[in-house]
C-alpha cells in the first residue's frame, strides 16, 4: 500500500483505490452500471415480444409502424425476426450481469462473456448515434414522427445502453496470469 492509499495490481498494472482490494469484485458503480444496462436491455426485449402479437402502446399497427418502426405497415418485421431481436436484447442483458460478476465466477471473464459485452456495447453504440446522425440531419426517407422518437428516445436510449455495457467491459476487463512470485506490489 502506498502513502496515497492505492496498491498496484500486479497483474493489470492498474491501481485499486481505497477499500478495494487489487483483483477484487467489481466495484458499486459497475454493478449499478451492470444491472440499469441489463434491465433497459431485457426490458426492451420483453416490449419487442409484446410488438409481435400488439402494437402496444400505440393503437393500431398501421401506427405503430409509422411512429417505432418508420416504414408502411406492409414493411413491418416478421414475427419470427421480432422474436428473435428480443432474444438478442435478453442475451445482450445476460451477458452484462454475467460480465460484472466477481473475478473467481467462472463465467465472468471468458472469452465468449468478454466479446459480447462489447459487441452490445458496438453495436447499441453505432444504432444510437447512427440514429442521432440521421434523424438529426434528415437522411433517409422516415415518417416524422418516428424521427422524432429516435432524437428523444430511440437513440439516446441506445448509446445510454451501449455507453452502460461499454462501462462495465472496461471496468471488468479480464485481468492476465502474473508469474509465480509476482503479487501485488507496494510502492
Amino acid at each position: 500500500m502506498s502513502v496515497t492509499g492505492t496498491a498496484l495490481d500486479g497483474r493489470t498494472g492498474r491501481t485499486a483505490g481505497v477499500g478495494e482490494a487489487a483483483g477484487a469484485e467489481p466495484g458499486r458503480a459497475v454493478r449499478v452500471a451492470a444491472a440499469v444496462a441489463a434491465g433497459g436491455l431485457i426490458a426492451a426485449g420483453a416490449l419487442h415480444a409484446v410488438w409481435v402479437f400488439s402494437p402496444w402502446p400505440l393503437e393500431s399497427r398501421a401506427e405503430f409502424a409509422t411512429v417505432v418502426v418508420g416504414v408502411d405497415e406492409a414493411h413491418l418485421p416478421s414475427a419470427p425476426l421480432t422474436f428473435a431481436v428480443a432474444g438478442l436484447l435478453g442475451v445482450a442483458g445476460s451477458l452484462v450481469l454475467a460480465g460484472a460478476r466477481p473475478p473467481a465466477h467462472r463465467l465472468s471473464g471468458s472469452w465468449p462473456v468478454r466479446a459480447g459485452l462489447w459487441t452490445v456495447a458496438g453495436v447499441l453504440g453505432v444504432r444510437g448515434l447512427g440514429g442521432l446522425v440521421a434523424s438529426g440531419l434528415g437522411l433517409g426517407d422516415v415518417p416524422a414522427e418516428h424521427r422524432h422518437w429516435d432524437l428523444v428516445l430511440y437513440s439516446p436510449l441506445c448509446v445510454t445502453l451501449g455507453g452502460l455495457a461499454g462501462y462495465v467491459a472496461l471496468r471488468t476487463r479480464r485481468r492476465s496470469r502474473t508469474p509465480k512470485g509476482r503479487g501485488v506490489m507496494a510502492a
